[in-house]
């Protein structure tokens, strides 16, 4: 199973949900402020740090080509995306790997056995939107908060799902966390003016995962067909 949960839990990583179970110990308390900014304002600076809205939802597809760090092994993913549909494959020692949502429903496949997407991760899944910054909402977030990290202050989204953390100074998302797993963007990439996370280290089900973008291409070679 768990070579299942830590590929999907990849795949969705900057969706509202988290698809894997976080076992590391509670980190200690941080003291935040509340912050000058609101929740539309924060995530406003966040879409213009990546390109800006107009540029991001004129996005239709995306086929990006990644590696996945992981108990020392390598895996090489790809994944498409239209919509709120999306499929994954990863290939590991030959063997392959595929997540899949079509937009209403999908399946995690592996060694030849199927396994539906629970359903109390298709609400969220429904949500999703091809460049992931277009799904934060600001209603979602009961607070916004400044917290210091490393140094650094960032404006802190909060709402049950988690925090997300954004640099005050670039306005470019840093690092999200919540009760099944975290994630932090070491750097991030540009492909024609549009801002992707390029170096992910991402932690859940009591692994660490480094995650390396090597190529995104953008409305180029998806249609619906790669979803039936």
């Amino acid at each position: 199973m768990k070579k299942i949960i830590v590929p999907f839990f990849c795949a969705v990583l900057f969706s509202t949900s988290v698809a894997a179970q976080q076992t590391a110990p509670t980190p200690a308390k941080i003291e935040a402020v509340k912050s000058k900014l609101t929740s539309k304002e924060v995530i406003d600076n966040y879409l213009k740090a990546l390109g800006g809205k107009d540029k991001l939802e004129s996005i239709k597809t995306t086929l990006i080509e990644n590696t996945i760090t992981v108990q020392g092994m390598e895996i090489s993913m790809t994944t498409k995306k239209m919509g709120n549909k999306f499929k994954s494959e990863q290939s590991v020692m030959g063997q392959k790997m595929v997540q899949f949502f079509d937009g209403e429903k999908g399946y995690f496949e592996q060694g030849g056995q199927k396994m539906d997407i629970p359903a109390d991760k298709l609400t969220e899944l429904k949500k999703s939107k091809v460049i992931d910054a277009l799904a934060y909402d600001p209603a979602n977030y009961s607070a916004v908060t400044v917290e210091k990290l490393d140094g650094k202050d960032y404006n802190v989204l909060n709402s049950d799902k988690g925090k997300f953390y954004f640099d005050t100074t670039t306005g470019l998302l840093y690092k999200s966390s919540g009760a099944e797993g975290s994630a932090v963007v070491k750097s991030y990439m540009t492909v024609d003016g549009i801002r992707f996370p390029q170096e992910i280290e991402a932690e859940g089900n009591g692994q660490k995962v480094i995650i390396k973008t090597i190529k995104v291409t953008m409305n180029s070679g998806i249609t619906d067909v790669d979803f039936k």
